[in-house]
Formats: structure tokens, C-alpha cells, sequence
């Protein structure tokens, strides 16, 4: 069993920053992928970045240039650092991970970002 376990969501202004964690423990052999996810309420999840273990990374279109997702693969941990943050932002983000094949999803941290 794998546990994702993710911080740093939370209420800020437009313009302002956050940075998210998700730290992932138990029986882990290697992750192949990480990602962050988000949701806002009536939409479908949507990825915002990934980064796979050789490093590439893709991000959402809405996202570029603002968010940057970086791993920690010592400490089985993914961060995503959110600036110039929007009210469109707003959203549960999910931490997500692929290891030894299988799927992994965080429990979710809410982002709000007021106008």
C-alpha cells in the first residue's frame, strides 16, 4: 500500500503564491510518474503538470510559466510552486503518482484564490 500525504493548499490573493507537497511513503520500489491534478467545482479533473522519472515535463497550457513542478526522488517527493496565481486557479489540487504500475492518488488540498 502507498500513501500520498500532500500540504500547502490554501486562501490567497490573485498575484500571490503557493507551494504544494506530496510525499509518498510505504511500499515503493520506483515512481515512474508524479503529477499534480486539480478539480474546481463543475469540471472535469484536469492535469496541470507532470514530471516522469527522466525528468521531462509537460504542463497545462493555462498553467506555463506560472507553476513549476519539481521531485525530490530521495525523499519521494513532488512539489509544485504556484505564482502569479489566478481565481481560475481555484480548485482541489491532487497529488498523483505512478509506481511499480499502479496508480496513486493524494486525498486533495484546496487552493482558493480571491480576486
Amino acid at each position: 500500500q502507498v500513501q500520498l500525504v500532500e500540504s500547502g493548499g490554501g486562501l490567497v490573493q490573485a498575484g500571490g503564491s503557493l507551494k504544494l507537497s506530496c510525499t509518498a511513503s510505504g511500499r515503493i520500489t520506483s515512481i515512474n510518474f508524479m503529477g499534480w491534478y486539480r478539480q474546481a467545482p463543475g469540471k472535469q479533473r484536469e492535469l496541470v503538470a507532470g514530471i516522469r522519472s527522466g525528468g521531462d515535463i509537460n504542463y497545462a497550457d493555462s498553467v506555463k510559466g506560472r507553476f513549476t513542478i519539481s521531485r525530490d526522488n530521495a525523499k519521494n517527493t513532488e512539489y509544485l510552486q504556484m505564482n502569479s496565481l489566478k481565481p481560475e486557479d481555484t480548485a482541489v489540487y491532487y497529488c498523483y503518482i505512478i509506481a511499480d504500475g499502479y496508480q496513486w492518488w493524494g486525498q486533495g488540498t484546496q487552493v482558493t484564490v480571491t480576486p
